[in-house]
């Protein structure tokens, strides 16, 4: 079969086309579901000391979702790629295991601000406070909109009424979430704001892979 021929012909064209890319994405994509590096749950710092991928806490789990209903990763992305620019500023660029129990992952493909992927324990409680009510207060150049509101919604009334089932949701896709943890969840959220929920989320970004190598 000459491409001539394969050219002039749309649907042949087509069916050709769709064989390529399905093999091509079978050739790639496949084999990363039986790589260690891909599926592991275990890193090694640069001691040597390994470090374990946790699922996120019932707090940090409701902040999470409200930086995605708020649409934060519209505008910032949780992936450091393995570029120079990239590392000497955010740090270690991201592995596959850190998202293992991301339901969806925030890896996004705009920065309109910086990446959040190592985020955590960089700024006080007091900055991101400051910064979400009104971000100019930290940083006279930024666009980002305020969103003040966060202070007065009481998280347990909207992202922490369901917070149970969600972690109960995503043992089924296989986060290792306890029964203990389930029941226990919307207790841990008590009378913490959806700013406060959303800080604890943002301050435990990369911090248990801070020292990855």
């Amino acid at each position: 079969m000459s491409q001539e021929k394969i050219e002039k012909n749309v649907g042949l064209l087509i069916v050709c086309t769709l064989l390529a890319v399905i093999w091509g994405g079978l050739v790639e994509i496949l084999p990363l579901f039986f790589q260690e590096s891909t599926t592991t749950t275990t890193l090694v710092d640069k001691e040597g000391n390994k470090l374990d991928v946790k699922p996120y806490g019932a707090v940090a789990l409701a902040g999470r979702e409200v930086y995605i209903r708020e649409g934060c990763y519209n505008c910032h992305s949780q992936m450091i790629r393995p570029l120079r620019a990239e590392t000497e500023r955010y740090g270690h660029y991201s592995v596959a295991a850190e998202s293992r129990y991301d339901h969806p992952f925030q890896w996004g493909s705009k920065r309109t601000g910086p990446d959040l992927a190592r985020v955590g324990g960089r700024y006080s409680n007091e900055w991101h406070s400051k910064h979400l009510r009104n971000p100019r207060d930290v940083e006279a150049a930024s666009n980002m909109p305020a969103y003040s509101w966060l202070k007065d919604a009481k998280a347990k009334n909207t992202v922490g009424k369901n917070i149970a089932a969600k972690l109960s949701a995503l043992t089924l896709v296989g986060v290792p979430y306890t029964q203990e943890e389930i029941d226990g969840a919307y207790a841990a959220i008590g009378d913490l704001t959806e700013e406060e929920v959303l800080i604890e989320y943002l301050q435990g970004l990369g911090t248990a892979l801070s020292n990855f190598r």
